[in-house]
């Protein structure tokens, strides 16, 4: 396999894109995941809308931004309510072998989360790079908190997580579309992700973690020798 560092990744996210797009159909209430490869499904999408391949569509943006683009290559677009989703299509920061899941690099984990619980179908898009035998192997996880009485949050945090950072690109610390701040633990890989997640959830200030466990029906990701498709 080749290095990833070496590789175009672009491309390859766009191929398991489309693999993705093509399970769509008219009629469906669709959740658009957030991110560089999800961005690709979007797009795709929105040019099966304009030349009739698909219609009535309805999407359900995880952010801010993927609801902009949505808007932009013409989906309807609608806010979340009870109503189930038929499908949901997002990238993943991390992909072990039973499709149990690492992400909010993007900053949309809580979004992301809400919504894609309510999709009869999660299916995850990716390149090779994404695929790990642990979760925690190369992603740190983001944890949303909320902004009041953070610090104390992040020591509770470490009392969990020993390493990680609140997330602070530049003066300030990042802010999600929900006005939370996120804090990137480092995982110890090999531990019980499932008595982690709920370890976490039950955390004084934590609003959701970006364990996306037991979601995802199947995968697309692309290397240089193709798309594989990975079932639970």
């Amino acid at each position: 396999m080749p290095d990833p560092r070496t590789v175009d990744l672009e491309p390859l996210k766009k191929e398991a894109a489309l693999r993705a797009v093509a399970l769509i159909e008219s009629g469906m209430r669709v959740g658009l995941g957030t991110g560089s490869t999800a961005k690709y499904a979007i797009e795709e999408i929105g040019r099966r809308v304009q030349n009739g391949e698909l219609t009535r569509i309805v999407g359900v943006a995880t952010s801010e931004a993927s609801d902009v683009l949505a808007r932009e290559v013409g989906i309807t677009v609608e806010a979340l309510d009870p109503r189930p989703l038929d499908i949901a299509i997002d990238g993943a920061d991390e992909i072990a072998p039973n499709l149990d899941l690492i992400k909010g690099l993007g900053g949309a984990l809580l979004r992301e989360k809400l919504t894609e619980i309510q999709a009869r179908r999660l299916i995850i898009i990716a390149d090779h790079s994404k695929i790990v035998t642990q979760i925690g192997e190369k992603s740190p996880l983001p944890i949303e908190i909320a902004r009041f009485g953070f610090l104390s949050t992040v020591e509770r945090l470490r009392q969990i997580v020993p390493g990680g950072r609140l997330r602070q690109p530049g003066a300030q610390p990042y802010v999600t579309d929900n006005g939370n701040y996120i804090y990137d633990a480092q995982l110890a890989v090999g531990g019980d992700v499932a008595a982690l997640e709920r370890q976490l959830k039950g955390t004084l200030g934590v609003v959701e973690t970006g364990l996306f466990l037991g979601m995802a029906e199947r995968a697309f990701v692309a290397s240089p020798d193709g798309v594989r498709e990975l079932t639970r």
